[in-house]
């Protein structure tokens, strides 16, 4: 038995989903802890492609336990089409997966439309939201006007009154301030009503789930969402979303304590990108950047949007590792650097003059940066079905321990493609 964390050390997308549907062979159960249907994971199982936002990656391994946990946020529209579009994908029925926690909090229409209509009126200041309402549902939460999961298994009048309360907030909002529509408290609690007598079944406590899981010592894997560098907290705030991206959030999130994990591991892109606003010092505004965009097919899989893309920034890398505590990572998408006569790797910056080795708070100063580069000699073969680590070309092989050097962890896994099978397994966290 094993209890893993996994979560992303960049900005997003830097493959987690795979490796999540990869690991989840020898776990019993998959536990995604925070965000929304702002994340999204693509899967690619025997040339078909999944595209996840909700539900965690899991779940396409039938009779493995699929947790949504108490800090994430729900939009139970998109929840149950992502349940009907895997069930017309897969030919199966995932809902018996699944458990929902009843103290997650739910998004709403009125969620999303405060969402969109604080974006258009930031203009040319605006964050980058995804416009799914993520940001105001956690600020409901905090400010406990929020509604959660098992409101759904209250009496009606108790339910009633709780939407009410909320909307006549949100409307105020969107009336007064935002000169917009207000929402129907009647369409909303039809739609909650209509979305409860399908997930009913699923909706649990989940620390008990948990505790009952590790009393079976069952492998527990835990899913981030987003990437550290996303950390309300810790990352490039106000360019960041609005929850605790970090390890440690997977237990103050799913109801178990720190002491039962086992292994932290963080996925890393073996090159940088970020989807929106926000500081990128080491961005390729050239043909190299244009390479890994086409090449690593660099479209967000929730927004549709173009990937900014750049060399692999291991100032940012480091700061990952100590936030989060990793004990290994897993290297993702090796195979797009296939074809670069030289790879640069960023080792520190430069600002305003000054060579600094940390990731500063500020992010005027992080704008400011200039990235300080070593150079690589690349290689030229395709290594997309490789799957002997031994017999990956010389030079990728040393810029794998060059990352391994620096951060002072093993690089668990090597993937060099989108597909399960491509990727070689160095070292299992649940088999020793």
């Amino acid at each position: 038995m094993a209890n893993v964390i996994l979560i992303g050390t960049q900005w997003g997308d830097e493959g987690k989903g795979k490796i999540v549907d990869l690991l989840t062979e020898w776990a019993g159960v998959v536990v995604r802890f925070q965000g929304g249907n702002n994340a999204g994971h693509t899967l690619v199982i025997e040339g078909q492609r999944y595209a996840l936002h909700l539900i965690p990656s899991g779940i396409m391994r039938p009779g493995k336990v699929c947790v949504i946990g108490s800090g994430v946020v729900v939009d139970l529209k998109i929840l149950l089409e992502e349940i009907e579009l895997l069930k017309t994908q897969s030919g199966r029925d995932i809902l018996p997966q699944l458990i929902l926690s009843d103290e997650a909090h739910l998004i709403l229409e009125s969620h999303r439309r405060l969402d969109q209509a604080r974006e258009q009126q930031r203009g040319m200041a605006k964050i980058g939201t995804t416009g799914r309402g993520i940001g105001p549902a956690y600020e409901s939460k905090m400010t406990r006007w929020g509604l959660r999961l098992g409101d759904l298994l209250a009496p009606d009048a108790v339910l009633e009154s709780r939407l009410r309360n909320l909307l006549d907030q949100h409307n105020r909002m969107l009336v007064n301030l935002y000169e917009t529509e207000p929402v129907s408290f009647t369409e909303v609690l039809a739609e909650l009503k209509a979305a409860a007598a399908i997930v009913r079944p699923a909706i649990r406590k989940v620390p008990y789930e948990m505790a009952a899981s590790l009393e079976k010592n069952e492998s527990i894997l835990f899913e981030g969402a987003q990437g550290t560098l996303l950390d309300i907290d810790h990352g490039t705030y106000p360019f960041v979303t609005s929850s605790s991206t970090l390890a440690a959030n997977a237990c103050a999130s799913s109801g178990v304590g720190v002491t039962d994990i086992d292994e932290v591991i963080g996925v890393i892109k073996a090159y940088t990108t970020r989807v929106g606003s926000g500081p990128f010092p080491v961005e390729l505004d050239d043909a190299i950047g244009e390479h890994l965009s086409v090449r690593g097919g660099e479209v967000g899989t929730t927004t549709g949007r173009p990937r900014r893309c750049g060399w692999l920034d291991l100032v940012a890398l480091r700061y990952a590792t100590l936030l989060n505590g990793l004990s290994s990572f897993a290297l993702t998408k090796l195979d797009v650097l296939s074809g670069l006569k030289s790879i640069k790797v960023c080792t520190a910056y430069r600002l305003h003059g000054e060579v600094i080795d940390y990731f500063p708070s500020s992010i005027e100063d992080l704008e400011a940066c200039e990235p300080v580069l070593t150079e690589f000699a690349g290689w030229d073969e395709d290594i997309s079905a490789i799957l002997d680590y031994g017999q990956l070309p010389e030079n990728a092989k040393k810029y794998v321990s060059y990352i391994e050097e620096k951060l002072g962890i093993k690089a668990m896994l090597v993937s060099v493609g989108p597909d399960r099978e491509q990727t070689m397994i160095r070292h299992n966290p649940f088999v020793g």
